[in-house]
């Protein structure tokens, strides 16, 4: 019995070893085939997919975030290496703003679909709330106060600033829309106006160049600026009586920092205008009008909510600050009003 009991046991012994072999066989053919039928490459290939789509989903959020900037610093002021002795502090400030938006805090209104900033909305139209007042205070340098008493031949470096700063800020490479051919980005166009502000400045320094620092010079390009900032109030009205209360309301924020980067950029150029008219606001007795007028664009430079919201004027729930910034920019206008009253006298 024994004998038999032991050749039954050496039997179990040796089935289970036969079975933990045939396993191993299994596994290794198993793993063979999946390598023959590329399974391994599709799960390698399958993972760098997820990485890609993942890579994907986090390159615009990312890159707008790292991009994204509004910079309404009212105490901004000119490089003192760009503002020459005896030139115009508003002429450099303007030359400044350019090269600020444009090379340091980056043009982004013109930037293509596969660039995360073309996905960004409130700093494009900022930018070119900026650049349209500066396209106004160009245009005012080359009529009135950059000429002899608006007869003398207009300065050359200044209307090929105003020139420039008319174009269109939204102009890549490639406008496919007018040519095939590649053609000059809207950021090469404010560069060169910028650099030309900046010869204008350089020149006027050195006494070569023009700049009427006379009463109505300055009340001219005062009624354009309030003329401009009607035009801004206008808007702000329109859309609010179109608008106002509606449950998605994409376009108050585009009207919102487009007049924010407007007044942003009449703020800045008319603090250093009242310096380059120091003497003229000291002798009309204008000098509190004129910090009045500031302090009330100041405001509307610096309005910064969170989120825009068009609510009803009398809303109890939503508020609207579309009406709050026409408020702050129909008082400065108001009050731009009354000095040049008092400069026409």
């Amino acid at each position: 019995m024994s004998k038999i009991g032991g050749a039954t046991c050496r039997a179990e012994g040796s089935g289970d070893a036969m079975d933990m072999v045939t396993d191993r066989l299994l596994g290794r053919a198993r793993k063979l085939l999946l390598d023959l039928s590329g399974g391994g490459r599709l799960r390698a290939a399958g993972g760098f997919g997820g990485a890609l789509v993942v890579a994907a989903l986090l390159y615009y959020p990312i890159g707008m975030l790292i991009t994204h900037e509004i910079d309404d610093d009212t105490n901004y002021q000119t490089p003192a290496a760009q503002a020459p002795e005896g030139g115009s502090r508003a002429v450099a400030m303007a030359a400044s703003l350019i090269m600020r938006e444009v090379d340091e805090n980056r043009w982004v209104a013109n930037d293509p679909i596969f660039l995360p900033p073309a996905a960004l909305d409130n700093m494009p139209n900022y930018q070119q709330g900026i650049i349209s007042a500066l396209a106004r205070f160009a245009f005012e340098l080359t009529d009135q106060i950059g000429r002899t008493r608006g007869t003398s031949q207009t300065d050359k470096d200044l209307q090929e600033a105003a020139g420039q700063l008319q174009y269109a800020g939204n102009v890549w490479v490639f406008d496919f829309s007018t040519s095939l051919a590649p053609t000059t980005t809207s950021e090469a166009r404010y560069r060169k106006a910028a650099r030309s502000l900046r010869a204008y400045n350089q020149r006027l320094a050195k006494g070569k160049a023009v700049f009427e620092r006379r009463a109505d010079n300055l009340l001219a390009t005062l009624d354009r600026f309030a003329l401009d900032m009607g035009a801004s109030s206008a808007t702000l009205d329109r859309h609010i009586a179109e608008h106002a209360g509606d449950l998605i309301d994409t376009l108050a924020d585009d009207v919102f920092y487009g007049i924010k980067g407007q007044s942003y950029a009449y703020y800045l150029i008319i603090r250093e205008l009242g310096l380059d008219y120091a003497n003229v606001l000291s002798e009309r007795e204008l000098t509190n009008a004129w910090a009045k007028m500031l302090e009330s664009l100041k405001h509307a430079a610096e309005l910064s909510p969170l989120v825009v919201a068009n609510g009803r004027p009398d809303s109890q729930a939503v508020p609207s600050h579309l009406a709050a910034q026409g408020f702050y920019l129909l008082r400065a206008r108001t009050k731009l009003r009354e000095i040049t009253n008092i400069l026409l006298k």
